[in-house]
């Protein structure tokens, strides 16, 4: 009998649609209890269905300084996270979930036996690394019922924003920043479709142009860093073509610039009307392959005639389109161009999905990309 473990229910590929022939839904949403804090090593262990925002709002209301800095869709469960592999705007700085984020996980296994991963030490080189095992897997080998996640210090950030005359030039500054060295927590890039459903959506942060742009989200451990970062930042995207550089003056216009940037899907899909639908999906290449990517992708959306709006986490190659349809001809023109931009990561040496996981949306390409010895 198939069993499908359910928490928050923000994945995007298909990830816990039942069986044709019926099958068990676990759904593990109220297993949502902090059980340790451990402040002084940085950790804490907790049940699946906690979200990584109500960890990060919990440890700021404690007046602890740390959070988990993992952070997908606003409603996603540790359980899932941890299953799907995922990451999100943060990777640039703080990696995914294939990181060392997960200390260690208990487990249901299919046979009904229960094990714990590892120990919550910080590192350990006894063994096999099990843990990794179950990230990742999507459900498939157990089912996660209490994890220890590590958490990270939190350091002072600004926001800013950039205007690029197209995406390509945005992707290039994006190579020459990283190799810079600064704080960057995140760099998101954004096209000039996205800019329009942000202004449309109503009362954003500030009056943005509509154009691609970069956002930036800088650390700095002191005032003087966090400016130098910003100075480095101004410095280089100016040699690739931005302009109208524009850092956020407080720490609410912060806030509120990353909310815009944060709110894409929904204002994606507020702009294309009562009764759209979308197909949200991502895939990633090495970053020097980025521009090409989505250069080539977006041509290929635009000769469609399908709306659409692209966001990349553009400091690890991560490359997200927002498709929008109402028909089924559209349906089809939609699943074709998922399908060729999912080939064209492949060809890039990328991989079919960077976050979303594979669910049953990306399963046809594992084989082309894994090979037959590794899938199996």
């Amino acid at each position: 009998m198939p069993i499908t473990p359910y928490s928050g229910g923000t994945s995007l590929e298909g990830h816990f649609s039942g069986w044709k022939e019926g099958g068990i839904c676990v759904d593990l949403s109220d297993m949502n209890k902090f059980l340790l804090f451990h402040a002084e090593d940085s950790d804490l262990v907790c049940q699946p269905g906690v979200g990584w925002m109500e960890i990060n709002e919990t440890l700021k209301e404690q007046g602890i300084p740390l959070f988990f800095p993992l952070d997908p869709g606003p409603t996603a469960t540790i359980g899932g996270m941890l299953s799907t592999g995922c990451s999100g705007t943060n990777a640039v700085r703080y990696g995914t979930a294939k990181a060392e984020w997960f200390l260690n996980a208990t487990v249901v296994l299919p046979s009904g036996e229960v094990i714990k991963t590892r120990r919550r030490s910080r590192k350990s080189s006894a063994g096999f690394d099990t843990t990794k095992l179950f990230i990742g897997a999507e459900g498939t080998l157990g089912i996660v019922t209490e994890v220890t996640i590590r958490l990270a210090p939190v350091i002072p950030t600004t926001v800013a924003t950039v205007r690029f005359p197209n995406v390509r030039k945005a992707t290039e500054a994006v190579i020459e920043i990283l190799n810079t060295g600064i704080g960057i927590q995140c760099i998101e890039l954004v096209d000039a479709a996205f800019m329009r459903a942000t202004m449309a959506a109503g009362n954003p942060a500030r009056q943005y142009e509509i154009a691609d742009h970069l956002f930036f989200k800088l650390q700095g451990p002191t005032p003087g860093a966090l400016k130098e970062a910003v100075e480095v930042v101004q410095t280089v995207v100016a040699k690739h073509g931005g302009d109208n550089f524009a850092p956020a003056q407080t720490e609410e216009e912060a806030d509120a610039m990353w909310t815009d940037r944060k709110n894409g899907l929904y204002n994606g899909l507020a702009a294309g009307g009562p009764g759209v639908k979308a197909w949200s999906t991502d895939v990633c290449v090495p970053i020097s392959q980025l521009p090409q990517l989505v250069d080539e992708t977006q041509q290929d959306i635009e000769a469609s005639g399908i709306l659409y709006s692209v966001i990349g986490h553009a400091g690890d190659g991560n490359f997200h389109a927002l498709l929008l349809f109402r028909t089924d001809e559209e349906l089809k023109k939609v699943r074709a161009l998922v399908h060729r931009m999912v080939k064209r990561a492949l060809a890039l040496d990328g991989t079919c999905t960077g976050e979303h996981g594979v669910g049953i949306g990306k399963k046809e390409f594992l084989m082309e990309e894994l090979g037959a010895v590794r899938w199996v």
